[in-house]
């Protein structure tokens, strides 16, 4: 079995990153990939509880559970999921103190539940006095999730980070309830895995930077292991290092760092690297992500891991992945016989599935806690599609096949009275296109035979031969239009029949007639432009001689220009206004000779929001500028001292003179 924690600073901001965009971007993908693991936590999610989207809670063999902030968007949050045919929680809960409602208890908070229902452990109200912080608020920022299993409790947690200065007394009041949580439930005999995001290091060797800013601020060796938040988390470890006498209450340590236990001594093992610098390239970073475990008497849990290491070389975020695994049989301390091993899931899961390392039965959501995300209102009695398609319910698909084949039955009906109007419509439609057709060819021969025989009258508009013609076209156009309706409102309905497919198209012939007609409806125009005997040779001369006369009486529109003197001017206008809207080109840094990149100053002072360039490169494990090596030089340039202002300018030697005096 294997835990992975990982602070993924945002719960799709993984699937940006390869290997994970590589992949389906699923949820199951990513935890395979993860070893695979069997329980991932999660710290960062930033999203709120209406945020939740399925794919993030039905995911088919797994369980979750999220604590959300209450009142900030887009901050904070923790979630755990649990592989269901390896490990089911027995109990679960939101927030470190308790204090907050259950869920389907009535509003009763979960340190009031019965004892059997709880966790247990909580701080007493003694202990949440001397912790100086509002208790509902703590709980409320979505900073700890805390699952039981009857193998151990694990709590995923996410600590308040270092906000130069501002949350100091919540950050600390955090910690401080962090350690009385722990130690109670230690001094009830159960086992506890802490693992998350916990915000402090224990010494120099977890820091790249710790010499430097010890440097900065005058401190010495013990007064860096004696800061507030460090000094009473190496209290709580076992082998941490403390400055003079332990606090009261704290006089041994109940937690093993387990990365660091299989990696004592072990330089560069860091779990965060600033962004903002880019420092991951280098290792400058620091180790602020672990798994602790119990280990003290029958909680000690040290026996129980295999391995544990950091995955240092999976991108997604600015931390990487912590993980142990544990053996597949473990002894337990309490046990009844001495040195008697016991296959982990048995005491992964509920009595009464798994039994000697075998499934007894399936895992279903009525196992699991009502903090179980898919107990919420909104994903309760749901199920992905996978398992909508899998077991279909065979009422249900008898059903659906008797309204399928009446509905197939009905559509073909109506697409035959369809067809039978349709036909007798184009049956109509060609009788009255032979009529006009034959009306059609009598004016052609008489127009034809005008100059023999010019004292046969031409038919009058009002003649009956006329109407008769007229009558006919518009006919023939109703029915094209009905047929049209026709078609439109069956494609309206819906879904066409399958026979449908199979009828022939008589849209072509009707094509060709409506061209047909259009041409026999516009040689009245001609005849009446170019009189009633002229024929369509003599048309298409005339017509000849009127665009020539129009082009040659038509002067021309301006006077010539020329062309060369307005291409140049374009070119200038052009170039201006690029030069005006183009980022000004970056200097190259001294060591490199490379194009540097343009940062902006957030520090507070008189620099405040002005720019300035900088070498490019990452920032070497050192965590200083170096000069003759492959990390960050010590190129620094403001901007407003920077000539390069438009695109094709080179740098001028003398701005950066003027910016490395």
């Amino acid at each position: 079995m294997r835990l992975t924690t990982w602070n993924v600073n945002g719960i799709r901001n993984p699937f940006a990153y390869p290997p994970w965009n590589t992949t389906d971007r699923s949820f199951s993908a990513m935890f395979d990939l993860l070893g695979p693991s069997d329980i991932i936590v999660m710290q960062e999610l930033k999203i709120q509880r209406k945020d939740l989207r399925d794919d993030m809670v039905l995911i088919d063999g797994w369980d979750c559970y999220f604590s959300l902030p209450k009142h900030k968007k887009g901050y904070s949050g923790v979630g755990v999921y649990c592989r269901t045919s390896v490990c089911a929680p027995i109990r679960a809960e939101e927030g470190l103190l308790g204090v907050l409602p259950s869920p389907g208890a009535g509003g009763i908070a979960y340190r009031d539940l019965p004892e059997d229902h709880s966790i247990g452990g909580y701080p007493t109200e003694i202990q949440l006095e001397e912790l100086g912080v509002d208790s509902q608020l703590l709980d409320a920022e979505g900073r700890c999730v805390i699952v039981e299993f009857p193998a151990f409790v694990l709590l995923g947690v996410y600590s308040p980070a270092n906000s130069n200065g501002l949350r100091d007394d919540f950050r600390y009041g955090f910690i401080r309830a962090l350690d009385c949580r722990i130690r109670n439930l230690i001094k009830l005999k159960k086992r506890v895995i802490l693992c998350g995001d916990l915000n402090v290091s224990r010494d120099e060797l977890d820091t790249a930077s710790s010499v430097e800013d010890m440097r900065k601020a005058g401190l010495t060796h013990e007064d860096y292991i004696s800061t507030p938040n460090r000094r009473i988390f190496n209290q709580l470890l076992v082998g941490g290092e403390v400055a003079g006498l332990r606090d009261e209450g704290r006089e041994e340590g109940v937690l093993w760092d387990t990365t660091r236990g299989f990696h004592e001594g072990r330089k560069g093992m860091y779990t965060h690297w600033e962004q903002k610098i880019n420092a991951r390239p280098g290792n400058f970073g620091s180790r602020i992500d672990f798994v602790l475990t119990s280990a003290t008497g029958s909680s000690d849990m040290r026996s129980w891991i295999r391995d544990a290491n950091i995955q240092e070389g999976l991108l997604g975020s600015d931390h990487c992945p912590v993980y142990i695994e544990f053996h597949d049989k473990v002894v337990l301390g309490n046990s009844k016989v001495a040195d008697e091993e016991i296959y982990i899931t048995d005491i992964m899961n509920a009595d009464g599935l798994v039994s000697g390392g075998k499934r007894l039965r399936a895992w279903k959501v009525s196992d699991a806690p009502l903090f179980s995300a898919k107990k919420m209102p909104e994903f309760d009695k749901r199920r992905s599609i996978k398992n909508m398609f899998a077991v279909p319910s065979k009422n249900r698909e008898t059903s659906h096949d008797i309204t399928f084949a009446k509905s197939i039955k009905e559509d073909s009906s109506q697409t035959i009275d369809d067809h039978v109007a349709l036909q007798e419509g184009t049956t109509r439609d060609q009788n009255s296109m032979n009529i006009s057709t034959a009306d059609m060819k009598e004016d052609v021969s008489s127009q034809q035979n005008g100059s023999v025989n010019e004292s046969k009258p031409m038919p009058s508009s009002t003649s009956p031969v006329q109407k008769r013609k007229l009558s006919a076209v518009s006919n023939g156009s109703s029915l094209k239009r009905h047929k049209s309706q026709i078609l439109q409102t069956k494609s309206g309905k819906g879904q066409q029949s399958m026979k449908s497919f199979f009828q022939p198209k008589a849209s072509l012939k009707d094509d060709n007639q409506d061209v047909l007609m259009s041409s026999q409806d516009a040689s009245p125009a001609k005849a009446t432009r170019y009189g009633p005997q002229a024929s369509d040779h003599e048309i298409l001369e005339l017509q000849t001689s009127d665009k020539n006369a129009t082009s040659q009486q038509s002067p021309s529109a301006s006077p010539e220009i020329d062309i060369d003197a307005a291409l140049a001017a374009n070119e200038a206008t052009q170039r201006s206004w690029s030069s005006l809207f183009s980022r000004p080109v970056a200097p190259l840094c001294e060591d490199h000779g490379e194009p540097c990149k343009s940062m902006q100053t957030k520090k507070k002072g008189s620099n405040q929001g002005r720019s300035f360039w900088m070498c490019a490169r990452p920032l070497g494990p050192s965590g200083n500028k170096e000069k003759g090596t492959q990390w960050r030089c010590s190129t620094f340039i403001w901007c407003s001292d920077w000539g390069g202002k438009a695109l094709g300018n080179t740098p001028r030697q003398s701005d950066r003179d003027l910016a490395t005096d």
